[in-house]
């Protein structure tokens, strides 16, 4: 009855606050066949956004058998393609300038030469500079009042400026830049941000407890004209804070948005037994 009612919403901002195993691909793939079908919603008005590749080709696949096997020009994808493909209509970028892992890394261990740091393990350091790199972005903190935890305040500004500045002079984008660009294209392009309003008339986003502070401000001007959000997650299901995951911003969806709530409690995947252990952890958080 909650999954009918759930994905039954017409039109409004709507979070779903789904515990494990309650259907969440479920209640979104066949929420998307209802406004095609039933509110006779334009598929190609439509973006569901997930958290990662494999999740969605499982939603697209998933969505295709629904309706079998009917291809609709509904958009699945996760926040870094889809913001991406914004960029390359904006700024005509392609996938040599996206950099790879290696780049990355590369950049970062030439810098701690030029300032001769002194790290103990320089892979291990280098993967945690470039984490607290992502974390700066993705949170949209001031440099200034950010305080590492791998080297001084005065180092780690030097190695977070160096970085972008090599990044920029290769004509390289890592994937938070891909979020920045296109928060920054929104907010300074109105008639672009208005354009892609009027493309996503709906917005369907998996797993919504993982989403940082700068995902969920772009989603946030992405929708203000038509607010039709339908958020699906769990914030006892949060496990990516240490990559900026902000589970806070369901509050702050429901609260500015106006969202209606519905709950699904029933777990269709795991026994009784496994359940009930289970908030026994859970309880604590």
């Amino acid at each position: 009855e909650a999954q009918l009612q759930s994905f039954h919403h017409r039109e409004g901002p709507m979070m779903v606050l789904a515990g494990p195993g309650s259907g969440k691909t479920t209640v979104i793939t066949h929420r998307v066949k209802y406004l095609v079908e039933q509110c006779g919603v334009e598929p190609g008005s439509i973006l569901v956004i997930t958290f990662t590749k494999a999740a969605a080709q499982e939603m697209r696949q998933r969505f295709e058998k629904l309706m079998e096997g009917r291809r609709l020009p509904v958009s699945f994808g996760t926040f870094h393609a889809v913001f991406f493909s914004i960029l390359k209509r904006a700024y005509r970028y392609d996938a040599s300038n996206i950099a790879r892992e290696e780049q990355r890394t590369r950049i970062i261990r030439e810098l701690v030469d030029k300032l001769r740091m002194d790290v103990e393990d320089e892979a291990e350091f280098t993967s945690q500079i470039l984490t607290e790199i992502s974390l700066v972005k993705g949170e949209m903190m001031d440099l200034d009042y950010y305080y590492s935890k791998n080297c001084s305040e005065e180092l780690f500004k030097k190695l977070y400026q160096g970085y972008e500045k090599a990044m920029m002079d290769k004509g390289l984008l890592d994937f938070d830049d891909m979020l920045v660009l296109c928060y920054e294209l929104f907010t300074q392009r109105k008639d672009i941000l208005t354009a892609w309003q009027n493309k996503y008339r709906y917005i369907l986003i998996d797993e919504f407890q993982d989403i940082n502070y700068r995902q969920y401000c772009i989603v946030r001007l992405l929708a203000e004209r038509h607010k039709n959000v339908f958020a699906v997650g769990d914030d006892d299901q949060a496990i990516y804070s240490f990559r900026g995951a902000r589970p806070a911003c369901m509050q702050m969806f429901v609260r500015e948005f106006a969202a209606t709530q519905i709950l699904l409690r029933t777990n269709y995947r795991s026994h009784q037994d496994i359940v009930e252990a289970s908030l026994l952890v859970i309880h604590e958080n």
